[in-house]
């Protein structure tokens, strides 16, 4: 190899990439996924939950669990297991858009 090849070489070789820099990473990237895989997960655990208070809030407001032993007592197993609804959306959609409870009844004189 030649004295000009080797100068020719050496100019060339400020051009190619570096290879320590050739895969950069970037934490702010990964952050927002995270975040929003956490925030995912957070919003299908609080939908279960809120899925299974409402199937129990129906299944007590429609007596679907009576205890057979003490009348006017409430078989707690039954609550675990009951399907008060047919799908586990309607109620999802029933404790998503009835989020205000009703008001209490009012006692007293009625003016």
């Amino acid at each position: 190899m030649s004295d000009a090849e080797r100068d020719i070489l050496k100019i060339y070789e400020g051009s190619r990439p570096r290879e320590e820099d050739l895969f950069e990473t970037s934490n702010v990237n990964q952050l927002a996924w995270t975040l929003v895989v956490i925030l995912a997960f957070l919003i299908v655990w609080l939908s279960i939950a809120i899925v299974n208070a409402e199937n129990q809030r129906y299944a007590l407001m429609t007596n679907k669990c009576p205890d057979q032993l003490f009348k006017g007592e409430i078989d707690r197993q039954c609550l675990v297991h009951v399907h008060a609804r047919d799908h586990w959306w309607e109620n999802w959609w029933y404790a998503v858009t009835h989020v205000n409870p009703p008001e209490p009844p009012k006692y007293g004189k009625q003016k």
